[in-house]
């Protein structure tokens, strides 16, 4: 009978040369997802032009993604901070809204303490932004 001899059969720079492939590829995938979702977040492209830069991406994906960050790669970063600012934004809003007194009186740092602490138990909030909001109001 036949043994299976790995070592024999696929040499080690072979095994090298396998996993730098896996890891181009996964990284060529992370790169046309970003691409993609980056075009349906670009807000100054018409639907045309997102239309465009879609087909151009999926049809001729070197190409497309080559020249997209050629063309649009340096705003990529600005709606990124742009995307995380308004998410930023609509948390804090929701923070003051669900803490917001029912009565609308004035309110203690106490008060606020406890609608912090409520808000993480609930896992509204994570840990950090607990201690970032917790930071902020006893400054």
């Amino acid at each position: 009978m036949g043994t299976f001899h790995l070592a024999a059969d696929y040499p080690l720079l072979n095994v090298f040369w396998t996993m730098l492939e896996l890891f181009l590829w996964i990284l060529w995938i992370f790169l046309l997802f970003k691409i993609i979702t980056d075009i349906f977040r670009s807000h100054d492209l018409s639907g045309w032009g997102k239309a465009g830069w879609l087909v151009l991406v999926i049809l001729l994906p070197l190409i497309g993604v080559l020249a997209y960050l050629i063309a649009r790669g340096d705003s990529m970063h600005k709606r990124d901070l742009s995307q995380a600012q308004q998410t930023e934004a609509a948390v804090k809003a929701y923070i003051r809204d669900a803490a917001a007194p029912e009565g609308g009186g004035a309110r203690s740092h106490v008060d606020d303490l406890a609608a912090l602490a409520d808000l993480k138990g609930k896992g509204l909030i994570s840990d950090e932004e607990y201690q970032r909001a917790k930071e902020k109001l006893l400054a």
